[in-house]
């Protein structure tokens, strides 16, 4: 499931969201599409899936390297914290940043994301307007303000 936006005089930036939940899924699908920058998501369903994207294996040769990763944690078969882990030990997948974009508030979690070297860690709100002004924010902050790494 993907999604874009495409502005000819914009390029695009891709977006990996790991996520099972349909309605945080769809949600952050609708809040990305708002805005001034151009952007292709790209959704799976749990760690498992992302790791295969990421890495470009079964289902996902030739798979873009996402700009940016939204990573829930609690996920079946692979959840977000060993996700974390494998991205930020591979050389190849380290630089990409990874936003853990959560239901939990745990401060455990917090730290422990951080020490896994999460790049950002928020917790998704329960108003949905408030939902929306998050992940345009966080799309705005790391597409717009701040130089992330080529290729």
């Amino acid at each position: 499931m993907f999604s874009a936006l495409h502005d000819p005089h914009l390029q695009s930036v891709d977006i990996l969201l790991v996520d099972d939940d349909e309605s945080d899924v769809l949600l952050t699908k609708r809040s990305l599409e708002n805005g001034k920058i151009a952007n292709v998501l790209h959704v799976v369903n749990d760690g498992v899936e992302a790791m295969e994207f990421l890495r470009q294996t079964g289902r996902y040769i030739g798979a873009p390297r996402p700009d940016l990763i939204l990573l829930d944690l609690n996920m079946p078969r692979k959840d977000g914290r060993e996700v974390l882990a494998d991205i930020k030990c591979d050389p190849h997948l380290h630089s990409i940043p990874v936003v853990i974009l959560t239901t939990s508030d745990s401060e455990q979690d917090v730290a422990d994301m951080y020490d896994l070297h999460a790049n950002c860690y928020v917790t998704k709100p329960v108003d949905l307007a408030q939902f929306f002004k998050i992940v345009t924010d966080i799309k705005q902050f790391w597409f717009s303000l701040v130089k992330l790494p080529s290729d």
